[in-house]
């Protein structure tokens, strides 16, 4: 059987309709405007949303934990509880579970339990591993002594072991080694993105990277005499950049820059989300190091920002905010690009076949419902 949801102003992430509707089961039967519509005796439920707004379900393609729990707890009920959290609290439909610099022997076991988890939670849809291979000159909240040159030998072990779920890397190319690991990420169709890197503009036009970590943080920053990292994916439009619109990791006026120069259709937004999101203010950890939450910032003791507790909800409002897109332009960073980008054909955009995946937000954009599969959750 299936449902309907009528008089919705939908954002597919293709087309919109000021007044649509869509019929779903598991996935979307079809979509259209309401003058399209004609009643069916298989429509179980027709729910009439007047008012609200419905986008695509979001896509948080980094994100190391929420609601106490981290990726790292290499714990796959855990793993799988803190990915329904996000899911009925933030709106996020697919997820890549992120982790942190820490030993070999850490990493077997978190890439293990996230594709575990994966096999009962179908929202888990890859792996995003965030160092060992960086540098620790931008080392950020990752932990130094951990820190290793590329090895495209290991990004092969944690592959197997995750049953093929690793779907980015994020390493600093300018490391010894660093062309033979982006060979091992071509050969095994894992993105190669920028991140907690020195490398200059040139650095970065030698290599093949193709997406940039956490825009902006982390990384040899926009100057006038070396435009580094951030101007390399600023300037070349093949480069995807993630940018965390919290307020706090990138100014509101830095993030309108990088949408005025890259555009929707190459900006993705992520929370970099630890432990402490969803949590209150107080004492948390991420990767071994005491993080200090307090009023929406998460620190290290030494003053370094440590990830976020931004909800994926909110990142979403920001762009708005921060930059005057569209409600279409903010789906694009949201959803559909990140879909297009890890080959996620069911994902990121309302149409007929594709997993029924969305969110119905008021007309101020607060987060109503959430759909994963058809499923109110």
């Amino acid at each position: 059987m299936q449902t309907v949801i009528k008089n919705a102003h939908i954002y597919t992430g293709a087309e919109e309709y000021p007044k649509g509707y869509l019929r779903f089961n598991q996935r979307v039967i079809d979509v259209g405007p309401m003058t399209d519509f004609i009643p069916s005796e298989n429509d179980q439920t027709v729910l009439d949303v007047s008012g609200q707004v419905m986008v695509p379900g979001f896509i948080d393609i980094h994100c190391h934990g929420g609601y106490g729990i981290d990726t790292m707890d290499a714990d796959p009920d855990q793993i799988d509880r803190m990915v329904n959290q996000m899911t009925v609290n933030e709106g996020v439909t697919t997820v890549f579970p992120t982790t942190v610099t820490q030993s070999v022997d850490r990493f077997d076991r978190a890439v293990k339990a996230v594709s575990q988890a994966a096999l009962k939670n179908p929202v888990i849809q890859g792996i995003h591993l965030e160092g060992p291979f960086i540098n620790e000159k931008y080392k950020g909240a990752q932990p130094a002594p951990f820190m290793k040159n590329p090895d495209p030998t290991l990004l092969r072990q944690w592959q197997k072991l995750a049953n093929g779920m690793v779907k980015i890397i994020t390493y600093a190319p300018e490391m010894p080694q660093a062309r033979e690991l982006e060979k091992a990420c071509f050969e095994d169709e894992v993105i190669a993105s920028a991140g907690h890197t020195d490398a200059t503009y040139e650095q970065m036009q030698n290599s093949q990277a193709s997406h940039v970590t956490h825009l902006y943080n982390a990384q040899r920053g926009l100057h006038h005499r070396q435009p580094g990292v951030t101007g390399y994916a600023l300037l070349n439009d093949q480069i995807t950049g993630e940018i965390i619109a919290d307020g706090f990791h990138v100014v509101p006026e830095m993030v309108k820059l990088a949408y005025l120069v890259m555009g929707a259709k190459r900006l993705e937004l992520v929370t970099d989300a630890m432990r402490a999101k969803g949590l209150p203010d107080g004492e948390s950890e991420l990767g071994g190091q005491k993080v200090i939450v307090k009023e929406g910032q998460a620190r290290l003791e030494s003053g370094n920002l440590a990830g976020s507790v931004l909800l994926f909800k909110h990142a979403f409002k920001n762009i708005i905010a921060f930059t005057g897109c569209s409600i279409n332009g903010a789906v694009q960073m949201a959803s559909v690009n990140q879909a297009r980008e890890f080959n996620l054909p069911q994902k990121g955009i309302l149409e007929s076949g594709r997993d029924a995946d969305f969110n119905l937000l008021s007309a101020d954009l607060e987060l109503a419902a959430t759909y994963s599969y058809g499923q109110l959750v």
